[in-house]
């Protein structure tokens, strides 16, 4: 199994027309296979949208996205309101549940951490050993790393009622003796944004 994670910086003020067209065109898309989640930025980089798609492996999605760009309704018709497109290509971590329709929060919490090259497989060690005592706080959405596009990168994300649960749940997990997993001795770069789910997302 593989992720596609794809950012789209906008105009300022262009979300909820993005939203808004993408859901239109979305049933289109999802003969082919499906979405797993799609949100936008509440806080970090602002007017970005992030939306995910499972794929076993490479060639599903180079077979997926050819019969998808031959449909004459897809893809949503959003040039005009995208500034920038990012693409990678993410490997779960073992203990990582797979996307699907689960009501999780209404907001998460990406975390991203550039290691330094080699560091990843001791990061997912060390992760694997901790994660059950941190999900007794708050589900994990997401934990994976990047294979293609920007590299050596470790993504987790969180899921939370509200800004307030979140850092309750974060001052909890923090007195934990086995949370957090402490890997600074590879880490490079830190990067935290709030993510809303659309109405549309299955994963929300």
């Amino acid at each position: 199994m593989l992720y596609e994670m794809r950012t789209e910086t906008l105009r300022p003020g262009a979300v909820p027309e993005y939203e808004e067209r993408f859901a239109k065109v979305l049933s289109h898309r999802q003969k082919y296979s499906p979405l797993g989640a799609f949100w936008h930025t509440e806080i970090g980089t602002l007017n970005q949208v992030v939306h995910v798609w499972p794929y076993q492996d490479l060639e599903e999605r180079a077979r997926v996205r050819d019969e998808a760009a031959r449909d004459p309704n897809w893809p949503a018709q959003v040039d005009d309101l995208v500034v920038d497109t990012q693409v990678e290509i993410m490997t779960p971590a073992p203990f990582m549940r797979p996307f699907g329709e689960r009501r999780l929060g209404d907001i998460y919490e990406m975390r991203i951490y550039t290691y330094k090259p080699g560091g990843i497989p001791e990061v997912i060690k060390r992760w694997s050993e901790a994660i059950a005592h941190r999900e007794k706080y708050s589900p994990l959405a997401a934990a994976w790393y990047s294979e293609v596009g920007g590299l050596n990168r470790w993504y987790h994300i969180w899921a939370y009622k509200d800004l307030a649960e979140r850092s309750q749940i974060r001052a909890q997990a923090n007195k934990d003796p086995h949370w957090p997993v402490l890997t600074y001795e590879w880490l490079i770069r830190n990067e935290c944004k709030v993510l809303v789910p659309a109405p549309f997302s299955p994963m929300r």
